[in-house]
């Protein structure tokens, strides 16, 4: 059996070899047909590539059709250099090219950064420098790809590129935001991986500019710049990316127009016409086999010295393959023929040459040329470029010093601003007008936008800045619409430099810098600062989502800004807990259950309104609002809507905060109340243990009417005395709108619970008393009142706004939908006032019940315990706390220490809870309210249901509970996600 295997093994490996050979022959045979049609003159010829500039949109024509038709059928040229033009017009003019030709034409082009670079109606790329902040090499290799799968559509075979110059001068008047860095190592491994990405696709790629064009100050389009630098040095930088390239196979490279003595010091001899450089260095000493092009020999680099065609007779003796753009084409024949007649060339060495563009002719399907097909040619062309753009820059941002806690900044959820959001203003430097980002911060932060452009004088900028300096929390800037080359310091002005001086030392100000990196040497004193690399909508709106922390800075700093700021350079932003999923997340279509379920409940008045919430994986999968405020329909739920969360309070405030204490070392849960609350001593409670508290089994009664005593029973009238319509120092505690308790009976209401009966120890009774008093736990450690801990250690930290008790202290009564209409006690419409009465007569602060949140709030909070207990820089508690905490705890009941849990049998129980699909892992607490937190760390989902149930008759509306509506929403979520990961 093993020799069978291994004679197979053999065949196929002989097949292989066979089916190369064959193609081999092929390939030898075309080129061998096709050069026995060429004259001399046709043979040079193939060696030019000619200019095609199409009419575009801006009318403007740099080389007219009639002369490229002239240069095929007169000199049968070998290739054609598309410039710009639309891409529907380029691709006639090649299909009217190839059908006249009589050897197919190579057409190339010049599209480092996608063919948006020349072709109208085709987006743009991000150039190179934006890739080299880029820390994921596979995304470079997708872009080559994509660059390659543009170019097969357009029915292009070359593209020159990538730039592989090593980028060591900050004021390259040509190469600069085109190279991917200064690190040549990065530079060598992106430049392999952008031709790889091409050349798999079947499009050769052209290493450039040999052997680097990084290190000058001096414009090859308008002179012949010099390169003073030892061998050495050349070799140990300059030639290291291009060594590298050939290594890994690049098809092409194209040839400098550089004056470097160490290679060649014949005066003004040009690298690209230098024997020394391209046959010695080149070809004899790095061994590169493949096709060489001239850089465009009507750049006044080479042309100032060596006219008409004597530059290209010149690029051929010195060993190049393809001459790029020679201009004058009878005269570089001519040329060309006096050096072969010299015997500087021979024409062996033609021929030589001939048969290898011949080669990549028929490598890269021109022998089976087919048309390009102009139908949707637009749209495919622009097909992946959104999702690519988005990518780079998601992955290309770079934050170079974060010095203030400025990051993430919460968006403002709501229409009006709660306290604790800041008022926040954007400078857009360098614009007259909103653009993306401007527009963005309109939205998110209700920010005030003012514009500065670079023609502005300096006398707004005592007025703006005071008015910056005043008026807000935290200033965002933006830098916007500079040159990209550095001449005349980028065209920013020096008004616009004195502003952004004087608003970057704000308290708090942040500066996102939109375009070449190397500007940012005027900033570098920054406080808070972030490179950009582009200034478009879609690098707009990746720098709004690092901003608000839906994404982090993963960049580095391809290039040396400042001593401050070195190549490599690149901090990580701090993410927020939450943020939305992408759109294909958010599909409609696999949550169109949730519509039903919520409709079909607000219809039969299980509630008025509801929002829901699922997260996964930290990003938002799932957020709606459904309904009104009231059955009346006058004002509709939201997304910033705040509910009172009734006793999801147990979790979201008294247990997390009892896992802090708990992980300091400061609570033991086999320790008693007596032990923490000296009040408690000497009573039936002194010796309850803290952890039979928390999982509800320590006997304490499950609730006492506290307002009973207060009022007539039978007409709700309260007793006089207890109660004054307006607060005075006796009469301070609030319950509801004009109704304040007398401070003294809250003593009372202790005494009541201190003297109630204690039941059997190992007995399930879920109790309200028992989260009383782990609040007055909380306080008595602390030595703060329960909100205040809460706000201080948790709900600040994490950058909450809506999350607290006493609602109405931070936010209008508008943003809070209604509870009861209680007709008895209160006797009034509740609205922002705490619907539990035993927290009201707390004055709306107790461990039980008293907190209200939006949605979002709540799911930051899960999200920080599904993600270790840490956020933000923050520690809160650690993971083994979590475990312990959320882990099932009793032997007697479902529950967890403070926490909910699904039933043990929830598997075939026929009433699940808290749904069918919820793992054992899960945790959480539902609300009387009509709310529920559920958090399942097997999924890595946190599911909140937020609604008013209780409005407007209280406790006699149980069709929430009847109709299932919580566990089959929930349940909803669980099938969504499963068809998703299937």
């Amino acid at each position: 059996m093993k020799a069978i295997f291994t004679a197979i093994a053999i065949c196929c490996i002989s097949l292989s070899s066979f089916a190369q050979h064959i193609s081999e022959l092929d390939e030898q045979a075309w080129v061998d047909s096709v050069f026995a049609t060429l004259s001399n003159d046709e043979k040079l010829g193939q060696l030019m590539v000619v200019r095609l500039s199409s009419i575009g949109s801006n009318r403007k024509v740099t080389f007219y059709d009639e002369a490229v038709a002239e240069a095929i059928n007169k000199y049968n040229i070998g290739g054609i250099c598309l410039f710009q033009g639309g891409p529907v017009t380029q691709a006639q003019y090649i299909n009217r090219f190839q059908a006249m030709a009589k050897t197919p034409l190579l057409i190339c082009i010049d599209a480092e950064n996608g063919l948006g670079m020349r072709m109208d109606s085709v987006i743009s790329l991000p150039r190179q420098m934006m890739m080299g902040a880029v820390q994921d090499p596979q995304l470079i290799y997708e872009y080559g790809r994509w660059v390659g799968e543009q170019c097969k559509r357009a029915g292009i075979q070359v593209n020159y590129a990538p730039v592989v110059d090593i980028n060591n001068n900050p004021d390259n008047p040509v190469i600069n935001d085109r190279s991917f860095g200064e690190n040549k190592y990065k530079v060598a491994e992106y430049g392999i991986m952008y031709m790889k990405g091409m050349q798999d696709v079947g499009v050769m790629a052209c290493a450039k500019h040999f052997p680097g064009h990084g290190d000058v100050s001096v414009d090859s389009h308008y002179d012949l710049p010099v390169i003073n630098k030892t061998r050495e040095q050349l070799d140990s930088l300059e030639l290291y990316p291009f060594r590298e390239m050939f290594r890994a196979g690049v098809g092409s490279v194209m040839i400098a127009h550089l004056f470097i003595p160490a290679i060649d010091n014949t005066a003004n001899r040009a690298t690209s016409l230098s024997y020394n450089n391209v046959t010695k260095l080149l070809r004899e000493e790095l061994g590169y086999k493949g096709l060489t092009f001239t850089d465009a020999l009507e750049m006044q680099g080479v042309k100032k010295f060596f006219p008409d065609g004597t530059a290209s007779a010149e690029s051929l003796v010195a060993g190049n393959d393809m001459l790029c753009l020679p201009g004058d084409i009878p005269g570089s024949i001519a040329e060309i023929k006096k050096a072969i007649k010299k015997k500087r060339l021979r024409w062996n060495e033609i021929d030589e040459r001939v048969k290898k563009v011949l080669r990549a002719k028929y490598e890269h399907g021109l022998s089976r040329w087919q048309p390009v097909n102009t139908h949707n040619l637009v749209r495919d062309l622009n097909t992946s470029t959104d999702d690519i753009k988005r990518r780079i820059a998601d992955n290309a941002i770079t934050a170079l010093r974060l010095q203030d806690s400025i990051l993430p900044l919460l968006p403002l959820r709501g229409v009006q601003k709660s306290a604790t959001e800041p008022r926040v203003a954007y400078l857009g430097i360098g614009i007259n007008n909103d653009n993306t980002f401007a527009r963005r911060m309109r939205g998110n932060y209700n920010a005030d936008v003012y514009h500065f452009n670079y023609k502005e004088d300096a006398s707004r900028i005592p007025t703006l800045a005071a008015q910056l300096q005043t008026r807000y929390d935290v200033v965002v800037i933006g830098i916007h619409h500079y040159n990209r080359f550095p001449a005349g310091n980028f065209g920013i002005s020096t008004a616009a430099l004195q502003l952004l001086k004087e608003v970057q030392q704000l308290k708090k100000s942040i500066t996102f810098v939109f375009g070449n990196p190397y500007a940012i040497k005027n900033f570098c004193d920054a406080k808070n600062i972030i490179a950009c690399y582009d200034d478009d909508a879609t690098t707009h709106d990746a720098a709004a989502d690092v901003l608000k922390g839906a994404i982090v800075t993963k960049g580095k700093l391809p290039v040396t800004i400042c001593d401050a700021f070195p190549s490599g350079t690149g901090i990580q932003s701090i993410p927020a807990p939450v943020s939305y999923a992408s759109a294909a997340d958010m599909n409609a279509e696999k949550f169109k259950a949730i519509d039903s379920l919520a409709t079909q409940a607000i219809q039969q008045h299980a509630a008025p309104g509801m929002a829901v919430m699922a997260v996964k994986d930290g990003r938002i999968i799932f957020h709606k609002a459904y309904g009104y405020y009231t059955y009346d329909s006058t004002e509709k739920v939201n997304l910033e809507s705040i509910y009172d969360l009734a006793s999801v309070t147990k979790i979201c405030a008294t247990t997390v905060s009892v896992m802090r204490l708990y992980d300091q070392g400061k609570l033991d849960l086999n320790k008693t109340l007596g032990d923490y609350l000296p009040w408690v001593k000497g009573t039936n409670k002194e010796h309850l243990k803290i952890d039979d508290i928390l999982l509800h089994q320590a006997g304490l009664k499950a609730f006492i009417p506290f307002y009973r005593e207060t009022i007539d029973t039978a007409t709700g009238v309260p007793f006089e005395g207890f109660y004054s319509k307006e607060q005075t120092p006796q009469y301070h505690i609030k319950v509801a709108d004009t109704m304040y308790m007398r401070n003294s009976w809250e003593d009372t209401i202790y005494k009541r619970i201190l003297e109630s009966p204690v039941g059997p120890r190992n007995k399930y009774i879920y109790s309200d008393n028992d989260f009383i008093f782990l609040g007055k736990i909380v306080e008595a450690i602390s030595g703060m009142p329960l909100n205040e801990y809460v706000y201080k250690e948790f709900y600040r930290k994490l950058g909450l706004t809506t999350t607290g008790f006493l609602p109405l202290q931070r936010f209008p009564e508008e943003r809070i939908p209604p509870t009861e209409n209680e007709k008895i006690f209160r006797r009034q419409l509740l609205r922002g006032t705490v619907h539990d009465p035993g927290s009201a007569m707390f004055g709306g602060i107790a461990g039980h019940a008293g907190l209200f949140s939006d949605a979002y709030d709540l799911a930051v909070l899960m999200q920080m315990i599904l993600d270790g207990g840490k956020f933000n820089g923050y520690y809160f508690f650690s993971p083994e706390t979590i475990k312990l905490f959320t882990a099932y705890s009793s032997k007697i009941s479902r529950r967890a220490l403070g926490f909910d849990k699904p039933e043990k049998d929830n598997g075939i129980s026929e009433n699940p809870y808290p749904c069918r699909y919820a793992s054992p892992l899960t945790f959480g607490h539902t609300g009387y309210t009509g709310t529920c937190v559920w958090v399942d760390p097997k999924y890595n989902l946190t599911f909140i249901f937020l609604s008013n149930r209780v409005n407007p008759e209280g406790g006699t509306n149980v069709k929430l509970y009847r109709l299932n509506t919580r566990t089959n929403i929930q349940d909803a979520i669980y099938k969504a996600i499963a068809t998703k990961e299937e």
